[in-house]
């Protein structure tokens, strides 16, 4: 399979299945797709992105020895909006090495009290930074407050949505 060609043939969650699916666990495949999520055009690099966050669903560690360079592509000025979701989204299904748990974090902070991102960005950094807090209790109540802010400013129904599901999880935590 010519991946590139592919990821450009068609737009749709079919081919991005049909992809992911080839890459399976196959590590080479995989190295191959982020080559082209991290140094691709725009369009190829939001297509990468998708089947990226598809085969971390299902083989979550395989991911891991890319998490650097993932996390380094976010610092980047400009980056399309698709990387920041999808590598966002692909965090939630794995645990974090404990070398990048500071700089996902710092992220996921900055994405969530960030108005003017998209919501699933922010939504995602949620999942994350609730994720994290299993490991770092301090965190919660900054977090628990962020959600409040939030969702007291009017947040759109998916934040909402998941704002409600992540504080009650931390909050029924935080009793503990």
């Amino acid at each position: 399979m010519q991946l590139r060609d592919e990821i450009l043939l068609e737009h749709s969650r079919a081919n991005a299945l049909k992809i992911a699916h080839w890459i399976g666990k196959n590590p080479t495949r995989l190295a191959s797709l982020i080559e082209l999520f991290l140094h691709d055009e725009y369009r190829v690099v939001q297509r990468a992105a998708w089947i990226m966050s598809m085969v971390a669903q299902e083989h979550p560690s395989l991911l891991k020895p890319h998490l650097k360079a993932m996390l380094d592509r976010m610092k980047d000025e400009g980056i399309p909006v698709a990387v920041k979701r999808n590598v966002v989204r692909v965090l939630q299904f794995m645990p974090i090495p404990e070398e990048l748990q500071g700089e996902v974090m710092d992220h996921c902070f900055r994405f969530l009290e960030d108005p003017q991102e998209t919501v699933a960005v922010r939504a995602f950094s949620m999942t994350v930074l609730a994720n994290l807090a299993q490991q770092y209790p301090d965190i919660k109540k900054e977090i628990i407050l962020l959600i409040e802010d939030q969702l007291r400013e009017g947040a759109q129904p998916a934040f909402i949505s998941r704002g409600k599901k992540t504080l009650k999880l931390l909050q029924a935590k935080e009793k503990k």
